[in-house]
């Protein structure tokens, strides 16, 4: 009888010391875990340059609910209005100056305010389409209240003078 309470005191005593070491040892990695991180430490991104970028974010196609343009865009004119619109949305009216009647006689050559976006080559054909002549060559420049002039230099078949009176700038 007194050797089996003895023994059974023994065993109840390691196995408490047991739970001890085991609590103990739940303790000690609980504290690891708290100092250490439970994540493992990666290694920091090292920056190469000391102006920061916004980092570029993944960008969602467009899927429209609905169309923002109602009808379609072609035009209903036919095509020699068209032709005739272009021209005249081209060349807006000639210059009537001293200095333009001066290159109408001696340089063979109109003077006219043009549209800004328009180029030499647009000029050309403007002039071609509106007043049947043909230009040698177009000189432009934009003059200072905003506007662009062009001087229409006329091949020699035509006369400045005779388009000039034709248009009604004489």
């Amino acid at each position: 009888l007194c050797l089996s309470s003895t023994l059974s005191r023994v065993q109840d005593n390691m196995s408490s010391k047991a739970g001890k070491g085991g609590a103990k040892a739940k303790a000690t990695a609980a504290k690891k875990a708290v100092q250490q991180g439970v994540r493992s430490k990666s290694k920091k991104h090292m920056r190469t340059s000391v102006t920061f970028h916004k980092p570029k974010t993944h960008i969602r196609t467009r899927k429209p609910v609905y169309n923002r343009k109602s009808g379609s865009s072609t035009s209903k004119l036919d095509e020699a209005t068209r032709q005739l619109l272009a021209g005249h949305s081209i060349i807006n009216h000639p210059l009537t100056t001293e200095s333009a009647m001066k290159k109408i006689e001696d340089n063979n050559t109109l003077v006219f305010i043009v549209d800004k976006r328009a180029n030499k080559a647009m000029i050309k054909l403007a002039v071609k389409r509106l007043y049947d002549i043909e230009a040698s060559k177009v000189n432009t420049l934009i003059r200072p209240d905003g506007q662009k002039k062009a001087y229409v230099r006329l091949t020699a078949d035509y006369d400045a003078l005779d388009v000039a009176n034709k248009i009604g700038i004489i």
